[in-house]
């Protein structure tokens, strides 16, 4: 069983908040691979990033994903940086896949100092600046459609996505 939509984007891209809400809408379970990653390894993506560094997160996050786009049949949501690996990108190839692009602005402000996204420590928008100039390449590369979230209310955003799903 493969995933109905899978959602790539930068940090701030609202991938969590649509991901949910466009699962409730299609009535399909949702996904997201942090969440999952931290169930599997029974601590925090920013612990696993102190305490095993980046490489490791990374090691499991591939291996998270290929699991669960093996098992899951609803919405699944991706962190920011999983399609920056081969084998990643790979899997999706044959997927719906939905680039929740957002302008640094917004990607900086609803991100703030969260301190559960250990890249972005330090210089906020410098660090989201650095990391959307190399991946949002990708993800135009990766994504079967783009839906801008800049400025725009999680509900037209949501209802945007659920038309890309329901209508190709």
């Amino acid at each position: 069983m493969a995933p109905v939509l899978v959602l790539i984007g930068s940090p701030g891209a609202g991938k969590s908040s649509v991901g949910r809400r466009v699962a409730q809408r299609l009535k399909v379970p949702f996904a997201d691979s942090d969440a999952l990653i931290e169930q599997a390894a029974g601590m925090s993506v920013s612990d696993i990033f102190v305490t095993e560094g980046e490489d490791a997160f990374r090691e499991l996050e591939e291996a998270t994903i290929a699991d669960a786009l093996e098992a899951a049949e609803g919405v699944l949501s991706l962190g920011g940086g999983a399609v920056m690996r081969d084998a990643t990108r790979d899997r999706l190839r044959g997927l719906r896949v939905v680039w929740l692009k957002v302008s640094l602005s917004d990607a900086a402000s609803r991100v703030g100092m969260n301190q559960a996204r250990p890249l972005l420590l330090g210089n906020v928008r410098g660090t989201l600046s650095a990391l959307m100039e190399k991946r949002n390449p990708v993800y135009e590369e990766v994504a079967t459609a783009m839906v801008d979230t800049s400025g725009r209310p999680l509900r037209a955003v949501v209802d945007d996505v659920v038309k890309v799903v329901r209508h190709g």
